[in-house]
Formats: structure tokens, sequence, C-alpha cells
């Protein structure tokens, strides 16, 4: 018996006991592709999934692969899994483990067993038993804000500007870690009521449309444009990625940052102030933004024209009580 493979590719294996003999006539292997495209439609098929997604995909593969599950897997086997790992794992997780079983079987022209009615009352009884709601992130409003940019301006200088440009344009353009660290210079419009940054690309924009972001100029040393202006001289950024890497030495690195250092400025902000670095994440200035928002009364079209949210529904999930009057305004 062959395990699914674990390689990057995200393809799996198969079993070859598993294919059948008609009559007299040989086995015939199960076809997952067809073969012999050229290069040029290889590489669109590549494109029409996200590189976060073929990484989720491949590390469900891995995942799947050590806990013994075989290609073609059966419905029993599929079920053994989820009472194994059901409480061990976020329901979340096993769902998504779930569609990329149920991918791995559609790739190799087998019939998945995760459609198996047995396989969904299994799963919806976990979500009965362990319930269904994802950990959120306390959200970073104004408050917060404030107190991160207070500590901020004690450390080095270029360090501290980098920092200080980072959350409040994080904060203000809603845009998730991946958007941020993904800006460079030539994205950004110099406006005289504020800055535009264009996105070539997002999450939920697969097909590369792009959208544009527009942030107002605020008051005081609170402003957004104003410290990414500062930013940019500071480091002399003059093309490239805008948020990059500064060393102990307080010295600019040429490549740009990770979406996990997002994260990590922000918990390091947070503890900074004496809060908990565990309840935020890089997802915390999105979600602030949008609670933020809320709290002074935007209706959601307006949240979801910065946010790039495709639906009420779905905001409605980053709009998160805190204990808080309302406060007049975003920044």
């Amino acid at each position: 018996m062959t395990k699914i493979s674990a390689e990057s590719t995200g393809t799996a294996t198969v079993r070859k006991s598993d294919t059948a003999t008609i009559g007299n006539q040989p086995p015939k292997p199960p076809q997952s592709v067809l073969d012999g495209f050229s290069a040029m439609a290889d590489r669109f098929m590549e494109a029409a999934q996200s590189e976060a997604s073929k990484r989720a995909y491949d590390s469900d593969i891995r995942m799947l692969a050590a806990s013994g599950i075989t290609i073609p897997a059966t419905a029993a086997e599929v079920i053994e899994y989820l009472a194994q790992f059901a409480g061990k794992l976020a329901v979340a997780t096993l769902e998504r483990r779930l569609i990329s079983l149920h991918k791995a079987h559609l790739e190799n022209s087998f019939k998945s067993p995760t459609v198996h009615i047995t396989v969904k009352r299994t799963m919806q009884g976990i979500r009965r038993t362990l319930g269904a709601r994802q950990k959120h992130v306390r959200p970073m409003v104004k408050d917060d804000l404030l107190e991160a940019m207070v500590m901020i301006d004690r450390q080095k200088p270029v360090k501290a500007a980098r920092d200080r440009a980072l959350l409040l344009v994080g904060f203000a353009s809603a845009m998730r870690r991946s958007e941020l660290v993904a800006i460079q210079v030539g994205h950004l419009t110099w406006l005289s009521s504020g800055i535009e940054i264009f996105l070539p690309h997002s999450k939920t924009d697969q097909e590369r449309q792009g959208r544009t972001v527009f942030i107002p100029f605020a008051n005081g040393d609170r402003c957004p444009v104003s410290a990414l202006t500062q930013w940019l001289d500071v480091a002399e950024i003059k093309e490239g990625f805008v948020f990059r890497a500064v060393s102990r030495h307080d010295r600019v690195a040429r490549h740009g940052l990770s979406a996990q250092s997002v994260a990590l400025l922000v918990k390091s902000s947070v503890a900074r102030v004496g809060g908990d670095a565990d309840k935020v994440s890089g997802h915390s200035l999105r979600a602030g933004y949008c609670t933020q928002a809320a709290m002074t009364g935007l209706q959601p079209w307006q949240i979801r024209e910065q946010t790039g949210h495709k639906s009420d529904v779905t905001l409605a999930k980053y709009i998160r009580p805190v204990a808080r009057r309302s406060i007049p305004t975003l920044l």
C-alpha cells in the first residue's frame, strides 16, 4: 500500500492494489490528470490556485500521510481519523483536511469518501459537540494604537519610524498582513487629501483585477500618511518594498518583511504596554479598523469599501465587542 505522497507538489499517489482487472484485460491505472499539455497551459492551470491555498493543501496532505490515511480512503477510515483528532485539532482544521482529502481523490479519479453520509454526520456531530466557532483575536482599536505609539517612540529612530508607519497604515488601510508587506513604492499615489495604495491582488482577488485603498490625512502625530512619509524619508526608500526589516543596529534591509513579521510587531507592541500578546495577531489591525469604524457609526458598505469584503456577513465576523465607550473618530 502506498500512502499519500508528502511531496511539495501536493499530488497524492494511489494504492496499486485498488486497480481492477476486467475480464482478461490488464489492470488500468486511474488517470489523475491529462498529460501532454504545453508549458503555457501548465502555467495557466498552476495559476488557478493561490500560493497560500497550495501551501495549505500540501500541509494537509503531509498531515494526513503521517496519520496513515491512504488514497483511495474509505469512509470508515475517514470517520476514525475524525474521531481520533476531534478535540485535538480545531473544527476548522478538520474541515479543511476533509477538503484536501476530497481534492486528492478527485485528482486521482476516485470517488471521495468525504461525501459519504456517515462522514458528513460524523463531522456534524463534532460541530455540535465541540462547537465550530473560530478563535478570534482581539482587535487593536484606537486606544490600543495610541498606547502602542508611546512605547514605539522609545526605540531607535529608524525602527521606531518603521513600526509607527506599519501599525498606523496597517490599521487605517484595513489590509491583510500579506497585502501590507507586499506594498511597493510604485503602488503609492500621493494626493493633496491623503494617499492611494494600489493592491495588484489579494486573497479574494484571485483573478488579479486589483483594487485601490485610500488613506486620508489625520490630525497630529497619529497620521498614517505622515508616518509613512517619515519612514520612507528616514529609510531613504525610493523603490521596491515599502516595509522592510531593520537590524538591531538600526540599518534598513533591501528585502521586504514577511507576513509573520507583522504579527510579531503587533504582539511586541501590545506586550510593551503590559497587554496579553497571546490575544492579538497581525489580524488585529484589520479587525481593529472594522470594529472602530462600526463604533463610530460607519455603515457596512462604507467599511467594505475600505476592507474589500464581499458581503456584510463576512464583515460582521470582524466587528468585535470591546469594553469601551464609543469613540468619535477613527484616528
